[in-house]
């Protein structure tokens, strides 16, 4: 298990100070040219972005390097908890924000975020509006609900998320157990230890649907949603804290 209370890597010289930007991937090559463009549509640049590479067998790695401030890290572990919690591990940001590969941000995301941290001292993490919307030329999904694509809402997703990074020291990583919504275990842990946690009213994400989205589509999802479920009711029933 990775210990995120230990000092992190020495930060970099070169562009904003104190935000990493992590984005985890395998066999991206599709779409992660356009996520990463998207990173630099805000005022605010990161200090570093830190790609997690799955072992990607296409044009991945190669496409992510011509991008400024791109740092591979060749995941050693196993899995989406794993891939974030070795580049939470990499990261030296004192904020932490986190991209898909086939997602995008919206001009200014970073902008609003981390102002909204630096004004509101008293508040962990911010989280935002996200619309979803369908790939060109593909049809919606089974297991995707139409009704959601187009329509701005509140999402506690990672590509919604900047957060301070002592909030991972504080809870810890994401628990390799969950092939998926890894995440909804992590914020579930989170809002059983009384993080304070806010959702802007901006929609500053774009998530793309089209088949090939494991949290959205995929079959283990709604069990893992429920054994997140019920670990926070056991936590609570317990007063065990996270």
């Amino acid at each position: 298990m990775i210990d995120f209370s230990s000092s992190p890597p020495a930060k970099p010289a070169h562009g904003a100070a104190s935000l990493s930007v992590i984005l985890i991937v395998r066999n991206g090559e599709r779409f992660i040219a356009e996520a990463l463009a998207s990173v630099f549509l805000s005022r605010l640049q990161p200090a570093e972005i830190i790609v997690v590479d799955g072992d990607s067998s296409d044009r991945t790695i190669a496409i992510a390097e011509t991008f400024p401030g791109v740092r591979v890290w060749r995941q050693t572990t196993r899995g989406i908890a794993n891939a974030y919690n070795e580049g939470i591990a990499q990261a030296s940001g004192d904020y932490l924000a986190f991209i898909s590969h086939d997602d995008c941000w919206l001009p200014g995301k970073l902008d609003r975020q981390v102002a909204f941290l630096e004004s509101h001292p008293e508040t962990d993490a911010v989280l935002c509006q996200v619309e979803h919307f369908l790939d060109d030329g593909i049809a919606c999904p089974p297991g995707f609900r139409p009704e959601l694509l187009g329509v701005a809402r509140p999402a506690w997703i990672m590509e919604a998320l900047l957060a301070r990074r002592q909030l991972f020291a504080r809870l810890g990583g994401f628990d390799p157990a969950f092939a998926v919504s890894e995440d909804s275990d992590w914020f579930a842990r989170a809002i059983d230890d009384g993080v304070q946690l806010v959702v802007l009213p901006e929609t500053l994400v774009r998530k793309r649907v089209y088949g090939g989205n494991a949290t959205l589509t995929g079959s283990q999802t709604n069990p893992l949603l429920l054994k997140a479920l019920r670990s926070s009711i056991q936590r609570k029933r317990q007063g065990v804290q996270p």
